[in-house]
C-alpha cells in the first residue's frame, strides 16, 4: 500500500507538469507555432472539429502559419473560427491557402506575456503541492490505522516531497525556457 500512494502521487503530479506544458503552447510568443491552433474548434458539417482535424497547418517561416484545407469548401469557416478567438490574430486566405503572419511582439506585451506564463507556473506547483498535500494527509492516515509503520511512514512522506521537489524544478525549467523565447527578438 505505501508505494502505491508514492506511485498515484508521482502519475498526479505527472499529469499537472504534462498540463502546464500545454497549456505554454497556447500562449503566442512572437514565432508561429502549430500548437497555438490546438484550441480552436470549427463548426463544420454540423459539428465542431479541431483545424488540425480539417486541414494540414505548417510554418513555412518563423513569423508565419500555413493552413491548408483538405476541403477548400471549409476555408472561411476555418477563418471565421481563427478570428473569433482570444489569439487576436488576423487571417488571410486566397482561396485555397489560410496564412497567418505573427508579427514581432511589442516589449510591453512581452512583459505582459511573461507575467502570464509566471502566473501559469505558479499554478501549476500549487496544483502539484496539493497533490503532495492530500498524499501526505493519506500516509498519516494509514499510519494511525496501523498499516504503515511509523519508519515506513516517514521515509514515504520525504519520498513524496522528493517528488514535489522535482515537479516543482521541472516547472521552473519549463517556465525559464518560456520566457527566454518570449523575450528573444
Amino acid at each position: 500500500m505505501p508505494h502505491a500512494l508514492a506511485a498515484e502521487a508521482k502519475d498526479k503530479m505527472g499529469k499537472s507538469l504534462d498540463s502546464f506544458k500545454q497549456e505554454l503552447t497556447h500562449i503566442r510568443t512572437g514565432r508561429a507555432s502549430a500548437g497555438l491552433l490546438e484550441g480552436i474548434e470549427v463548426d463544420v458539417y454540423g459539428t465542431k472539429m479541431k483545424i488540425n482535424q480539417l486541414a494540414n497547418v505548417t510554418t513555412p517561416e518563423a513569423r508565419l502559419l500555413a493552413i491548408a484545407p483538405w476541403d477548400k469548401t471549409q476555408i472561411t469557416a476555418i477563418e471565421k473560427a481563427i478570428m473569433a478567438s482570444p489569439l487576436d490574430i488576423t487571417p488571410s486566405n486566397d482561396g485555397n491557402l489560410i496564412r497567418i503572419p505573427f508579427p514581432p511582439l511589442t516589449e510591453e506585451r512581452r512583459k505582459d506575456l511573461v507575467k502570464l506564463v509566471g502566473k501559469t507556473a505558479e499554478e501549476a506547483k500549487v496544483a502539484v503541492r496539493n497533490i503532495r498535500r492530500h498524499a501526505v494527509e493519506s500516509v498519516k492516515k494509514a499510519q494511525k490505522a496501523g498499516d504503515i509503520p511509523e519508519d515506513d511512514a516517514h521515509k514515504l512522506t520525504n519520498d513524496i516531497q522528493k517528488l514535489t521537489d522535482d515537479s516543482c524544478g521541472q516547472i521552473d525549467e519549463a517556465l525559464k525556457a518560456k520566457e527566454a523565447e518570449i523575450m528573444e527578438v
